[in-house]
């Protein structure tokens, strides 16, 4: 268990909770001891109810719980069974969060004492706390020692392109510059994961996300999308984004190049990328900590014909070190759902053969989200 885990504990024996309760996390996961108090919460847990343990365990936790209540049926289930049981999509209602729905399981302790976790479900319409970035924690620490070996040859690859480009021909100067921007901005984003903690919020400026975007593209048709089909489908009446160009820049990126990735698999010469982005109205999101909800209408979707999210990882899809590539270290969604979060967002997917659809729901600017 990492030193930023939080385990707050009562009469409940202490190894027990690290070998089976928090080896779970960043899921959620709170112990009911068998009297029906909640006796420990992990850090996650605290974030998607926006309490600590103090708050959350007033009262008698199975007490508070309705009759029929899913929860007490995984509790009492795990305890006449001695096993690890789950069910998926339940209902829950709980500290005085609007209802939502979540992937649950539990497990006996061995004292009377029960493990749940919860999985705040992903799919397209459902609300998600931003909690799932509470995963990137174990990733700082990385970070940080890698950026010092990452400046090294940053610094030579700007020095090589800066010669190319004096002696490039007129039509290659572009994409000598392209690659000087390029090695720019990943030198800012590792200055910043240097100083990067989690509560680091984004600097907010309004940014027109189909500028955000055409960056995005002239990278993916000059290298990872080549031989792809790269549509557009926007829509110009879209209000600025509160946002920060470089994290914007990498989200979709990021996004883009799965997906050109996907696309590429066929292995038919029919691989296709579409980009789209539209106002939905009413569409709300819950903010970090427990805050309240707030208006996130601006939406973009990246969607390719790829053969589609693997069934097995598409319930932690946005967890680190989550992949289904050979040899992908599973970092970049995991990223990305930080970084969206982090500008009051969500992302969401959804994935059948042939059609996966990223999507990702931004707030659009107002005075009270741009920084001094």
């Amino acid at each position: 268990m990492n030193g930023k885990t939080k385990l707050q504990a009562t009469g409940v024996d202490m190894d027990a909770l690290k070998a089976a309760a928090f080896e779970l996390s960043p899921d959620p996961a709170l112990v009911v001891d068998a009297d029906g108090a909640l006796v420990a919460v992990n850090e996650a847990a605290e974030t998607l109810f926006g309490q600590g343990l103090g708050l959350l365990a007033r009262g008698r936790f199975r007490a508070a719980l309705p009759p029929g209540s899913a929860l007490v049926s995984l509790l009492n289930r795990a305890i006449e069974e001695g096993a690890r049981v789950r069910e998926r999509g339940v209902h829950i209602s709980l500290f005085g969060l609007p209802p939502f729905e979540a992937d649950g399981a539990a497990a006996p302790l061995g004292d009377g004492s029960v493990l749940l976790t919860l999985s705040v479900k992903n799919g397209l319409g459902n609300e998600r706390s931003a909690h799932e970035a509470a995963g990137l924690r174990s990733l700082v620490g990385l970070g940080r020692m890698l950026a010092h070996e990452i400046k090294n040859p940053l610094a030579g690859i700007r020095g090589a392109a800066q010669l190319l480009k004096a002696g490039a021909k007129a039509e290659d100067g572009p994409l000598a510059q392209l690659i000087v921007d390029e090695t720019d901005r990943v030198r800012r984003l590792v200055d910043r994961m240097e100083a990067f903690s989690d509560d680091a919020l984004p600097t907010l400026t309004p940014i027109n996300i189909h500028q955000i975007l055409d960056r995005v593209r002239a990278l993916a048709t000059n290298g990872f999308a080549d031989g792809l089909g790269l549509k557009e489908h926007y829509d110009p009446s879209l209000p600025p984004v509160p946002g920060d160009e470089d994290q914007l820049i990498q989200i979709f990126l990021n996004l883009v190049k799965n997906a050109a990735e996907a696309a590429h698999s066929r292995n038919d010469g029919r691989g296709e990328i579409s980009i789209h982005t539209a106002y939905r109205h009413g569409v709300r999101v819950r903010a970090a900590k427990g805050q309240a909800l707030r208006g996130a209408p601006l939406e973009v979707r990246v969607i390719d014909n790829g053969p589609g999210v693997p069934e097995h990882i598409r319930e932690s899809l946005f967890q680190p070190f989550v992949t289904s590539k050979n040899n992908g270290a599973g970092l970049g969604l995991a990223l990305v759902a930080k970084l969206v979060a982090g500008h009051g967002g969500l992302i969401d997917f959804e994935s059948e053969p042939g059609r996966t659809v990223f999507r990702v729901l931004l707030p659009i600017a107002a005075p009270e989200d741009m920084s001094e």
